[in-house]
């Protein structure tokens, strides 16, 4: 554990669009404070005259594999906290409230979503064997939100290990979203292509490096017959949401021509190192043009578990954006006649 841990620690105070428990049509707002901000009011202050009193306070060693150095280029600033500070993944706290006000939305038609951490420095956790209801149980006994215990345990190890030597570690997280009706996306315009959406929503995530559906890069050695998901129908099955069709594997991961075709939707995620080493990286001040140890500052060892839970969030955003242009209404109980008219639908399908 590192300081940062026992200041986050953070509430949401939903300030307007609700009352008494239910949304009233208006924008929802939602605030959550900054505890730390005490602590940081000289170093932020809006008051040039800090700056000048105290030229310490501007950071000029960029980290290397942050976004410091690119930063200070494109906004034309002298003082790469100015980067630093936005660049922070602390902005993912609002995308996570606004996730969990989606998943609630979601809920009402039973989709839902989870994250779980498959990967750690490279040690692989064993999960694909576990239902979602499984996963969903095991990962909230687990402080790294893993569900494979053995795993965790090695985990844990070589967290301990990169902190010790003054290192960071990444990892990889994987997103279920169960329940997904068929439709959701479109293959007409790449824009409203659902995995697409998802995909530009968790690279946005901080750290994030690659994204994968279904079996993703492993479809790179394999023969189209060992990748492709066979359609099989059986008639007793006209009531589910995939109206009878159905697929005995799932290795397009839930999507298919940027639309969600029933089944689980599977996504993976890649999350490099924290750049912030405890034992700097060589980099060169901007100033003096001189070599350095990269500035240090207050950082994580690991943070996949973290990041998995924001890109929980931001995949239900997503989903629930896709979700309202497919059954578009302006109350839940229209909402809910329009999803179970599209069931209705499509019950009997036929193309005679």
């Amino acid at each position: 554990m590192v300081s940062r841990m026992n200041i986050e620690n953070d509430t949401v105070e939903i300030t307007s669009g609700v009352r008494f428990g239910r949304t009233i049509g208006s924008p929802i707002s939602m605030v959550i404070k900054n505890k730390d901000w005490e602590n940081w009011q000289k170093i932020m202050s809006v008051d040039e005259n800090e700056l000048m009193i105290d030229p310490s306070l501007r950071i000029t060693r960029p980290r290397p594999g942050h976004a410091d150095l690119p930063g200070i280029f494109k906004y034309h600033e002298n003082d790469i906290r100015n980067i630093l500070e936005r660049a922070s993944a602390r902005e993912t706290a609002v995308r996570v409230a606004a996730g969990a006000l989606c998943k609630c939305l979601l809920k009402e038609f039973n989709i839902n979503i989870l994250s779980h951490v498959v990967n750690i420095g490279g040690i692989q956790a064993s999960a694909a064997d576990f239902k979602f209801e499984i996963i969903s149980k095991k990962i909230t006994m687990s402080e790294l939100r893993c569900a494979d215990k053995n795993a965790e345990k090695k985990m844990k190890k070589i967290i301990d290990k990169a902190k010790s030597e003054g290192d960071s570690i990444g990892g990889i997280f994987e997103i279920l979203v169960q329940n997904i009706p068929v439709g959701l996306g479109s293959h007409v315009h790449y824009k409203r292509k659902l995995d697409a959406a998802i995909a530009s929503a968790l690279m946005s995530i901080q750290a994030i490096k690659g994204i994968e559906f279904g079996l993703g890069f492993k479809m790179a050695s394999l023969p189209g017959s060992k990748v492709h998901d066979e359609i099989f129908f059986n008639s007793k099955k006209k009531d589910s949401l995939k109206f009878g069709f159905y697929r005995k594997t799932n290795n397009a991961g839930g999507i298919e021509g940027g639309m969600s075709n029933g089944e689980i939707i599977v996504i993976r995620a890649v999350m490099k190192p924290i750049p912030t080493l405890y034992k700097p990286l060589r980099s060169v001040d901007i100033n003096s043009k001189k070599p350095f140890k990269a500035s240090i500052e207050r950082s994580d060892i690991c943070a996949v578990p973290a990041a998995s839970i924001v890109g929980e969030a931001v995949t239900a955003i997503e989903i629930t954006d896709f979700f309202l242009d497919k059954f578009r209404a302006d109350s839940l109980v229209e909402l809910k006649d329009n999803y179970e008219n599209y069931n209705n639908l499509y019950k009997g399908f036929s193309l005679e």
